[in-house]
């Protein structure tokens, strides 16, 4: 395990491998900032935001749609300018976004929750050609979203429950169909599920909140390995690099005890090299 990017987060999340720009993008949700670094890059680029940012899909090549604490919007790596896209519950002061990924078929999932983590405040929605619709209610902290490879299934979970949901995808449009199934439950090892990503072969990462490890499970749900990780809260993994072996990883300083903090690389970045392949993330289709 390498450091990539040694800026302690609060609470690092979503990061995101932009495939045309081969850089890393990541967010620090209680910092209300998003962060940029090449792969083999010494400079890392930062944007501060009004609001709580906490997850991206990549539009083009200069412009990425944002979820912040409440609204969707495109922002111009470039220009820096923001184009307000829809609401995300803006009538719900106490709830933010969270987890979120680009889907297969050019939309993009997000999830919310209450800052205090309040029970089933959350909800995780789907937006697609101009409509933002909300697919699952009563989430307490969304998190674990993405995608198999073969477009056919959608995960996520609510990591207050530690068990993680697989839902089938219509083939035409991406809008979820028939009834989710459990594909992993963590509830026996009592692991705490978070951010998560499949590899070519079907095969999830899941960041495991105070586990201090990024764990792979096969399409069946096996437990195969784990990535040890050198601080408590790792939150999301993303392949990414030339050849997507390389897997990134945020991790929180958040909710240790200032002792805890000091004591490890807690809030930094990481990166490990691995044999395995990742999948590009798509891109966001906006057209309406």
């Amino acid at each position: 395990m390498h450091v990539f990017d040694d800026t302690p987060c609060e609470l690092g999340e979503g990061p995101l491998w932009h495939p045309v720009n081969q850089k890393l993008y990541w967010f620090d949700i209680l910092k209300s900032s998003l962060f940029c670094k090449a792969s083999n890059g010494t400079e890392t680029q930062q944007w501060h935001f009004d609001e709580n940012v906490s997850a991206a899909g990549w539009i083009d090549e200069q412009h990425l749609l944002i979820a912040s604490q409440s609204a969707l919007f495109i922002f111009n790596l470039l220009t820096h300018q923001q184009q307000f896209v829809c609401d995300l519950e803006a009538d719900k002061p106490l709830n933010r976004s969270n987890d979120g990924r680009a889907d297969p078929y050019g939309g993009f999932w997000i999830g919310t929750m209450g800052y205090d983590a309040q029970p089933k405040a959350g909800a995780i929605y789907r937006y697609y050609r101009g409509e933002l619709r909300k697919l699952v209610s009563d989430i307490t902290i969304t998190n674990a979203i993405c995608f198999s490879p073969d477009k056919r299934f959608a995960y996520y979970t609510d990591t207050a429950e530690q068990i993680i949901w697989r839902q089938g995808l219509n083939q035409d449009d991406g809008w979820p169909t028939g009834e989710p199934e459990i594909y992993l439950d963590l509830t026996e090892p009592n692991l705490n599920p978070d951010g998560a990503v499949i590899d070519v072969q079907g095969n999830m990462w899941v960041a495991q909140w105070g586990a201090a490890r990024i764990a792979q499970y096969s399409p069946n749900g096996e437990f195969m390995q784990a990535v040890e990780v050198p601080t408590e809260h790792s939150t999301c993994p993303a392949f990414g690099g030339s050849n997507l072996q390389r897997l990134f990883i945020t991790t929180s300083k958040a909710w240790l005890s200032p002792s805890e903090a000091a004591s490890q690389p807690a809030g930094q970045t990481f990166y490990s090299d691995l044999d395995c392949v990742g999948v590009a993330e798509p891109s966001v289709n906006i057209a309406v």
